[in-house]
């Protein structure tokens, strides 16, 4: 009977010592909230529809956190260049983690100079995709008749997915 309680005792000592393990792993691996191409997709459509409903024909880029283009949709009159500044107005969104209105707003002084980056455009209509006060990517719109048209068309598109971004685990 002593050998067996030995036993379980040295059990639960070596549990004592390695439950501790994991937590000290656990540091060096951070979770992350990734978007799908069902979302990206679904944000970019809501997008280009909100768009063609007042008539405008637009480029839509969806970018991961890391800003790499998931998804870009470009409407039949849309052109190379409204891929482009799309493109750049997401990736400024990455660059800053918020709207490239606010962007403009809050680094006024340095808009020239984060311009001169390589795929990035400090123009209206780019905004963050979050899920629970992060953000999994950015979506930049280009094409309609002013910055605020585009932004009002990506704000749409991330409308249409809402509920499903506020549901997220």
């Amino acid at each position: 009977m002593k050998k067996i309680n030995a036993k379980l005792l040295g059990a639960v000592l070596l549990l004592q010592v390695l439950v501790p393990l994991p937590a000290a792993i656990a540091d060096d691996v951070l979770p992350a909230r990734l978007m799908t191409l069902e979302l990206a997709s679904d944000i970019a459509q809501g997008a280009i529809d909100a768009c063609r409903k007042d008539g405008y024909q637009v480029s839509v880029v969806v970018v991961d956190r890391s800003g790499r283009t998931m998804v870009l949709l470009r409407d039949v009159f849309s052109n190379h260049y409204f891929n482009e500044l799309a493109q750049g107005k997401a990736n400024a969104v990455v660059l800053s983690s918020v709207s490239t209105a606010e962007l403009k707003v809050n680094r006024s002084d340095m808009i020239a100079e984060l311009n001169l980056l390589d795929g990035v455009m400090v123009l209206r209509g780019g905004l963050p995709i979050q899920v629970a006060g992060s953000m999994i990517g950015a979506v930049g719109v280009s094409g309609a008749p002013g910055g605020d048209k585009d932004e009002a068309c990506a704000q749409q598109g991330i409308d249409a997915v809402q509920e499903r971004l506020d549901f997220a685990e």
